[in-house]
């Protein structure tokens, strides 16, 4: 995959399993991406990296709910090892990608949804590890508008107590605004319609805007300004108001079209879960182990590896034309399956005087009788109907 594309992206997602009863490792009742809603199922982080033209998960994890991870008797039934502990899917996708950057997987944008892009920790963790991100949020989140720069507060003349550390929220000192408001103020010349890839009959495309902002959530714990990143927002056509929105770290000077494509990659890992469950039978586990649940994850991803690496030899995936292979001349006397054989030697004509032999009784002798009457002449045939009339 890695060998005609450079990895631009690590996707981190997580996906569901419907299940019955309580006693599957993991099984509770929580959001299922499968069925668009909470109900009784199963939960596994992953981590993927993704190239311009494939994607393929390298880590693979399920979430243990507070629950679960709580109750000794099920953990032990389960054989949920002792090291595992709970942890959130922010926490999960952070182990991952710091697993990954220690086995030196080439790195790239983190990409992610509002599940985990609107989690501040999660964001913070990617910037400690020195990694770009591009991750959604949702509309409620704060930031400081564009041209703001938060400070901490001077102290009044003559006033009394401690001098002020933090940065303020709130008041006339500190306007924040929610994303879904700033996007909707912004004027018509903001929004421009931008395509990002092929779709099944056309090329998609929506209306998209760019904004340096600072996000203020925790800030009345913080000193100092987060740095300036991108917001990026969609607004269809065919919608009242402004519908998803992203926080950014790729570079300032980057172009809005790159922008768009660059966060626009995540759609990779739909089509990885669709095809692992449907075509790899992800989805088929039937034991209730912690081993069992993760051998299955294996043995599924490693058979879509194999797949994703024969496809990206094949046009239009591969880079040039594929490698024709020269089929090996036939053997001489090959005949085709149910093709009549040419060379069979003609079928020799009957013997109407061969006697068939018998099987007489044990002491008996066994009489000369020919099974069929020789052929004879014409006027011997008549001679005989007159001596028999």
């Amino acid at each position: 995959m890695t060998a005609r594309r450079p990895v631009t992206a690590w996707i981190v997602d997580d996906t569901g399993f419907p299940k019955k009863g309580r006693h599957s490792v993991g099984v509770a009742r929580q959001y299922c991406g499968q069925l668009g809603k909470q109900d009784n199922c199963q939960v596994a982080a992953s981590l993927s990296v993704a190239t311009a033209e494939a994607s393929l998960p390298i880590a693979w994890r399920l979430y243990l709910p507070q629950d679960w991870a709580a109750d000794a008797a099920r953990r032990a039934e389960a054989k949920v090892p002792k090291t595992v502990t709970f942890q959130s899917k922010g926490e999960i996708a952070l182990e991952q990608i710091s697993q990954a950057l220690s086995a030196e997987v080439p790195a790239g944008t983190v990409l992610a949804d509002a599940g985990y892009g609107n989690s501040s920790a999660f964001r913070d963790g990617l910037t400690a590890l020195g990694l770009e991100y591009s991750v959604g949020v949702l509309g409620t989140t704060v930031v400081w508008p564009p041209g703001l720069t938060p400070r901490v507060p001077a102290r009044r003349a003559g006033g009394r107590g401690q001098h002020p550390k933090r940065l303020r929220q709130g008041g006339d000192n500190a306007a924040v605004v929610q994303v879904r408001a700033l996007a909707a103020d912004l004027p018509p010349e903001a929004w421009r319609t931008v395509s990002w890839r092929s779709g099944v009959a056309e090329m998609l495309s929506s209306r998209f805007a760019a904004l340096r902002v600072r996000p203020a959530h925790g800030d009345h714990r913080r000193s100092e300004p987060r740095p300036e990143l991108w917001l990026l927002v969609e607004w269809p056509k065919d919608e009242n108001a402004p519908s998803k929105f992203w926080l950014s770290t790729l570079p300032e000077d980057m172009a809005l079209e790159t922008l768009v494509e660059r966060t626009m990659q995540r759609w990779r890992i739909e089509r990885d879960y669709l095809e692992l469950k449907q075509e790899l039978g992800l989805g088929h586990y039937e034991g209730r182990g912690w081993r069992g649940f993760h051998h299955h994850g294996a043995v599924c991803i490693a058979a879509y590896g194999f797949l994703v690496a024969e496809r990206a030899a094949i046009p239009p995936s591969a880079t040039g034309h594929a490698r024709l292979v020269q089929a090996p001349a036939l053997p001489d006397g090959h005949r085709p399956r149910g093709a009549p054989d040419t060379y069979r030697t003609p079928r020799a004509a009957l013997d109407r005087d061969t006697q068939t032999p018998d099987h007489p009784r044990l002491g008996q002798k066994a009489t000369t009788m020919p099974m069929l009457q020789p052929a004879e002449s014409k006027s011997q045939n008549r001679s005989t109907r007159v001596m028999t009339q």
